[in-house]
C-alpha cells in the first residue's frame, strides 16, 4: 500500500461526510420551499394574558436607549411589563435609569432589575427576573434588537390558540445587512438558519430552538423544563431541548421579522461565532443522552442529533482544509494504485466536493428566495461560503474547547448602535489563530498556483474558496487593527449578560 493511501482515504471519508450533511441541508431546503407552517394571527377582542418583556443588558450604552424605546412602543391590548435586567458596570446604568424614568412618566410599566452579582450570566439574569413576577407569558429581546410595534400582537395569538405551545420564535432581520461584505455574509448564514432550517424543522414537527431573543415563552414551559440554567453558554438551546423533550410544542413564524444589528468587525464576528459553537457543543454533551433515551419517532430523533451535533462538522471542515491541497497534488502525481485510479479519484473527489458545495448554494439560495433578498442575496452566497471555510479552523478549536469546558465564561458581542463609533466596546483578537489562518492562506495560494500550472481546473473553485476564506478572516482582522478600528477589548469588560 502506498504511503499516500491513508491520507487519501481519510480525505475521502471526510469529504463523504460533508457531502452527506450537504444532502441533509438540501432536504431542509426542499421542505422549506413548500412554505408549510402557521401564519401569524391577529389579536381578537377580549382579555389577554399579561406579558413580561425581559431585556437582559450588560454594558450596552450604545444600544440600550434604542431597545427600551422600541420595547415601550410595542402594541398589546393586555398588561405588558418591561423588565430591564441590567447587569451593567458602566454608563449603561445611567442611560437605563434616565430612559426608564422618562418612559415611566408616560405611563409605561417599566422595571429596572439589578442583581447583587452576575452569577449565571444571561441565564442567571433571566431566572432572577422571572422570580420577581408571575406573568404567564415571557418575551425576550437582546440589546441589538429593535422589535416592530406589532410583534406581540402577531406572536401571542399562537400561544393563546394552543395551550401545548411553549414557545413562539420569530425570524431575525438585519438592520445593517449592506454595511460590508462581512455583514452581508452573516445575513446569508442567518437567513439560512431561520428561513430554511427553522422553517423546515417546524413544518415537519422536528425539534428546533429558541434563539435567545425575538421569541415569546409560555412560563409553564420554562418551569416544566427545569428553568434557565447556566451549565452552558447557549442557555437558549439547552432550555429549548429540555422543554421539547418535556412535551411542549414550538411554533416558528417566518413572517414575523425582528430587525437586529449584525457585528461589523471581524473580531466581533469571531467572538459571536466562538460563543455559539462552543456553547452548542456544551449543550450537546448535556442533551445527546436524553435525546437518545426519549420516546421520539426515529426521524425526529435523528434530526435532533444532527441539530445538536452540527457544529462538529467544523472538525471535518478543518481536516478537509488541511488535506485538500495535499490530496490534489497526490492525486495528480500518484493516482490510485489500481488501473484507472486517476479517473476514479477525480470522479469521487470532484463529485463529492460538488455535491456538498451545490447543496449549500441551493440551501442559501432558497433562504434568499424566502426572505425576499433577491439577486443580491444570491450574489452574497459565494463570499459567505468562503467565510464559512475560512472560519473552519477557529470554529473547530471551539468545538474541541466545548468538549472539555464546564460553564464557559460568556463573552459579549460588541454593538455599534445608530451611527456610533463603537469605540467603547471592542472584541479581543486571538492572534495565534489569525497567524494560523494566514499560514493556511499561503498554503492555499500555493495550491492554486500549482493547480493552474498543472491544468487541474476542476479543483480550482474549491481551492480558491478556501484561499479567499482564510485571506478574508485573517487579513480582514489585521486591516481593522492597522486602520485603528476598535476591535480589542480588555478582558475585564468582555463578559456578557446578553447573547446578541
Amino acid at each position: 500500500m502506498s504511503a499516500s493511501t491513508p491520507l487519501l482515504a481519510t480525505y475521502f471519508v471526510v469529504l463523504g461526510s460533508l457531502a452527506a450533511l450537504g444532502l441533509h441541508r438540501l432536504w431542509m431546503a426542499i421542505v422549506a420551499l413548500s412554505g408549510r407552517g402557521p401564519r401569524p394571527a391577529t389579536m381578537v377582542s377580549g382579555e389577554h394574558p399579561p406579558v413580561l418583556l425581559q431585556l437582559p443588558l450588560y454594558n450596552e450604552a450604545l444600544v440600550a436607549e434604542r431597545l427600551l424605546r422600541a420595547a415601550a412602543a410595542l402594541e398589546y391590548p393586555g398588561r405588558l411589563t418591561i423588565q430591564v435586567l441590567d447587569d451593567s458596570t458602566d454608563e449603561t446604568r445611567r442611560v437605563v435609569d434616565r430612559v426608564a424614568a422618562e418612559l415611566a412618566a408616560t405611563g409605561v410599566d417599566v422595571q429596572v432589575v439589578r442583581r447583587p452579582d452576575r452569577a449565571g450570566y444571561k441565564a442567571g439574569a433571566l431566572a432572577y427576573g422571572l422570580a420577581e413576577t408571575d406573568h404567564p407569558l415571557v418575551a425576550i429581546f437582546d440589546a441589538d434588537f429593535v422589535p416592530e410595534p406589532d410583534f406581540l400582537t402577531r406572536t401571542v395569538p399562537a400561544l393563546e390558540a394552543d395551550p401545548e405551545v411553549g414557545l413562539v420564535q420569530a425570524r431575525w432581520g438585519h438592520l445593517n445587512r449592506g454595511s460590508s461584505l462581512l455583514t452581508r455574509a452573516q445575513a446569508v448564514f442567518l437567513d439560512g438558519h431561520f428561513a430554511v432550517e427553522h422553517q423546515a424543522r417546524a413544518a415537519v414537527g422536528h425539534f428546533f430552538n429558541f434563539n435567545g431573543t425575538a421569541g415569546v415563552w409560555r412560563r409553564a414551559a420554562i418551569d416544566a423544563a427545569g428553568g434557565w440554567r447556566a451549565a452552558t453558554i447557549t442557555e437558549d438551546l439547552d432550555l429549548s431541548y429540555r422543554a421539547q423533550l418535556a412535551g411542549w410544542r414550538f411554533v416558528y413564524l417566518d413572517g414575523v421579522v425582528t430587525p437586529a444589528e449584525l457585528p461589523e468587525s471581524w473580531a466581533a464576528f469571531r467572538a459571536q461565532q466562538a460563543r455559539w459553537v462552543r456553547g452548542s457543543v456544551e449543550t450537546a454533551r448535556l442533551l445527546v443522552g436524553p435525546v437518545l433515551r426519549a420516546r421520539l419517532p426515529f426521524g425526529r430523533r435523528v434530526d435532533a442529533l444532527i441539530h445538536l451535533l452540527h457544529n462538529f462538522a467544523y472538525l471535518w471542515m478543518a481536516t478537509l482544509a488541511t488535506l485538500l491541497p495535499a490530496a490534489v497534488v497526490l492525486r495528480d502525481r500518484l493516482g490510485w494504485r489500481v488501473p484507472g485510479g486517476q479517473l476514479l479519484l477525480s470522479a469521487l473527489d470532484l463529485g463529492m466536493l460538488a455535491t456538498g458545495t451545490c447543496a449549500m448554494v441551493l440551501f442559501y439560495g432558497v433562504a434568499a428566495r424566502r426572505t425576499g433578498a433577491g439577486l443580491l442575496g444570491w450574489l452574497d452566497i459565494p463570499f459567505a461560503l468562503c467565510v464559512g471555510a475560512g472560519m473552519s479552523l477557529t470554529n473547530a478549536a471551539e468545538v474541541l474547547a466545548g468538549l472539555r469546558s464546564q460553564g464557559s465564561e460568556f463573552v459579549r458581542t460588541p454593538k455599534r448602535g445608530d451611527g456610533a463609533s463603537g469605540a467603547r466596546y471592542r472584541a479581543a483578537v486571538r492572534w495565534g489563530r489569525v497567524g494560523l489562518e494566514l499560514a493556511y492562506a499561503a498554503y492555499y495560494v500555493a495550491a492554486v498556483v500549482y493547480a493552474l500550472q498543472s491544468g487541474l481546473l476542476g479543483a480550482l473553485p474549491f481551492l480558491i474558496m478556501y484561499a479567499v476564506g482564510f485571506l478574508a478572516v485573517s487579513v480582514g482582522g489585521l486591516r481593522e487593527q492597522w486602520a485603528g478600528r476598535p476591535v480589542a477589548l480588555a478582558a475585564a469588560g468582555s463578559r456578557a449578560g446578553s447573547r446578541g
